[in-house]
C-alpha cells in the first residue's frame, strides 16, 4: 500500500541502510517522500533501500548518500551532493548510532568516544549542516532517535546511555529555537527493537529483557517507523519538544 501523505517532503535518514533507519526510510518513501538514505559503509544495503523506494507503487524516490556522521567535514560534503540531487530538505531524521558495550571498569576512552561521536556528535553534525534547511522549510522537522536506555541506563552501556540521554536536551533546546520559524523538533525513544543489535544479545539475557516488557515482546522496526512518519507529516505540526516513548509499556 502506498499513500501520498508525504509527497511534498524531502527527507534525510542517517543510518538509513539497516535496522530502524531502514524501516524509517522505506516508510517515508512509501508515503510519497523523497528520501536520502545515508550510510557509512553499508553501500549495497543503502542502494537496496533506495531501489525499494523507487520501485514501490507510489511517488517516493530514494537516493543513497555516503558519509560518516561522526565526521563534520564528511557531512558537509554530503550536503553538497544532497542539494544537487534533491534540493533542500524538509525533514531530518538523526538515527545513526552504534554501541560498544563494556562495563565501566573495562570501558576505554576509545570505546566512550566512538559511541559519543556517532550517536551524539553525529546528531549535532547532521543537524548543524542541515539546520538552515529545517529552519527555512515550510514546517520543517527535526526528529532524533534515542532509546529507552537513555532514560533507564543499562549495565555495560554507560557510553550509549550518555549519548542517547544527551539527545533529549538537545532536541528540546532546538524545539524552542525552531519554534520561531514554525518548525518542530521531537525525539523518539524506542525500547528494545528486533534489529541486529538486539538479535545479537545472548538468548538468556534476551529472554530476561523480553519478560520485563509488559507487552511481552520486542518492537518491530516498522512500528518505530510509523511514529517517525507521523512526526514528519504536517499532521504533527503542534507537537514539539517531546520525547516520545515507544517501548511496550516499560515505564508503566
Amino acid at each position: 500500500m502506498t499513500d501520498p501523505t508525504l509527497s511534498d517532503r524531502t527527507c534525510l535518514v542517517t543510518g538509513g541502510s539497516r535496522g530502524i533507519g531502514r524501516a524509517i526510510a522505506i516508510e517515508l518513501g512509501r508515503r510519497g517522500a523523497t528520501v536520502v538514505v545515508n550510510y557509512r559503509s553499508s553501500e549495497a544495503a543503502a542502494h537496496e533501500v533506495a531501489d525499494r523506494i523507487d520501485e514501490a507503487d507510489g511517488d517516493g524516490r530514494g537516493f543513497p548518500a555516503q558519509a560518516d556522521v561522526a565526521d563534520f567535514d564528511a557531512v558537509e560534503e554530503m550536503r553538497t551532493g544532497v542539494h544537487e540531487a534533491v534540493g533542500d530538505l524538509d525533514v531530518v531524521v538523526t538515527n545513526a548510532g552504534i554501541n560498544v558495550d563494556r562495563t565501566f571498569d573495562d570501558m576505554t576512552v576509545a570505546d566512550w568516544n566512538r559511541v559519543i561521536d556517532v550517536s551524539l556528535h553525529g546528531a549535532f553534525n547532521t543537524t548543524k549542516v542541515f539546520y538552515d534547511d529545517i529552519r527555512s522549510a515550510d514546517e520543517g522537522r527535526l526528529i532524533t532517535v534515542s532509546s529507552v536506555i537513555g532514560k533507564q541506563g543499562n549495565v555495560g552501556q554507560a557510553n550509549y546511555a550518555a549519548a542517547k540521554s544527551g539527545l533529549f536536551g538537545f532536541t528540546r533546546s532546538l524545539a524552542l529555537e525552531l519554534a520561531e520559524w514554525g518548525s518542530t523538533a521531537n525525539c523518539v525513544a524506542p525500547g528494545f527493537t528486533r534489529t541486529s543489535m538486539v538479535e545479537g544479545i545472548p538468548g538468556e539475557i534476551k529472554e530476561r529483557i523480553r519478560s520485563d516488557v509488559p507487552l511481552e515482546r520486542f518492537a518491530e522496526p516498522e512500528e518505530i517507523a510509523g511514529l517517525v512518519r507521523y512526526l514528519a507529516s504536517r499532521e504533527s505540526s503542534y507537537i514539539t519538544g517531546e520525547v516520545i516513548d515507544i517501548n511496550g509499556g516499560v515505564d508503566l
